[in-house]
């Protein structure tokens, strides 16, 4: 289209006032730069962890070799897991204040049971527990680390509960949470391949004469997923959601403690 050129002015004039507008438009807002940073900050720990530290140990050394041995007549218990166990040292951290049991969180976010398998010995059997409680199984569903594969999960379980056994430390079984979607990978179904996974533990810790402790049948909805009461996000609990597992670990921990 060609533009007379008696216009030419009027037409740079209203094309010079709507630069400004345009180019501000294609410019990131405050919030988006924020978080395209911190999206970039988080993919290089990520690239980071992949190559020097895939496990994530270093995410606890500081702190265990800040924890002083344990106290006589307290019982230490480590809990080991994933975001779930990471959120509930935040969530209720007055629960983690020494009694009945010394509890001591050891969860990292996100993380599968074959990285958790790497770092027991650090964040587990150096750290003197008389129990230990194990929560696995959840990224593993979700398929963090790569397809899942259930004969996987329970083999790293299973090599826990051996470790943790040949140091004279008494385990915990926990099932793994209810969901019925990830919010971060959808469409998994993970809802009856919690189930399934959750009745193999089970299987294997009455095998064993281990304590099962069932956390799915109290925080599970009609659909098998987590209770909106008890987790708003559908996967991690809140403050209300701890507040119903805690008597359950008490019960279990007493129970792992009576085992001969």
């Amino acid at each position: 289209m060609s533009i007379p050129v008696r216009l030419w002015p009027a037409f740079l004039l209203g094309a010079a006032l709507l630069l400004p507008a345009a180019a501000r438009a294609q410019q990131p807002t405050a919030p988006d730069a924020a978080k395209k940073a911190a999206d970039e900050a988080y993919a290089r720990q990520q690239d980071y962890l992949l190559r020097n530290d895939w496990a994530y140990l270093q995410r606890y050394a500081a702190a265990n070799q800040r924890l002083p041995a344990p106290k006589p007549g307290v019982p230490r218990v480590v809990i080991i897991g994933n975001s779930i166990t990471e959120g509930w040292v935040k969530a209720d951290s007055a629960f983690f204040g020494g009694k009945p049991y010394e509890y001591v969180g050891r969860g990292i976010s996100g993380q599968t049971s074959g990285k958790t398998l790497v770092r027991f010995r650090a964040d587990v059997v150096n750290l003197l527990p008389a129990v230990v409680v194990i929560l696995i199984g959840t990224n593993d569903v979700a398929e963090n680390s790569g397809p899942y594969n259930p004969e996987t999960t329970l083999n790293n379980l299973m090599s826990m509960v051996e470790l943790a056994q040949a140091h004279g430390i008494r385990v915990v079984l926990g099932s793994v949470m209810p969901a019925i979607d990830f919010w971060w990978r959808k469409g998994l179904q993970p809802a009856p391949k919690i189930m399934a996974l959750n009745q193999r533990i089970k299987a294997y810790a009455d095998q064993h004469k281990l304590v099962y402790l069932d956390f799915h049948s109290a925080m599970a909805d009609e659909n098998q997923g987590l209770k909106k009461v008890y987790g708003e996000d559908g996967v991690h609990p809140n403050l209300t959601g701890y507040r119903v597992m805690e008597p359950l670990l008490n019960q279990a921990v007493a129970a792992a403690l009576k085992k001969k």
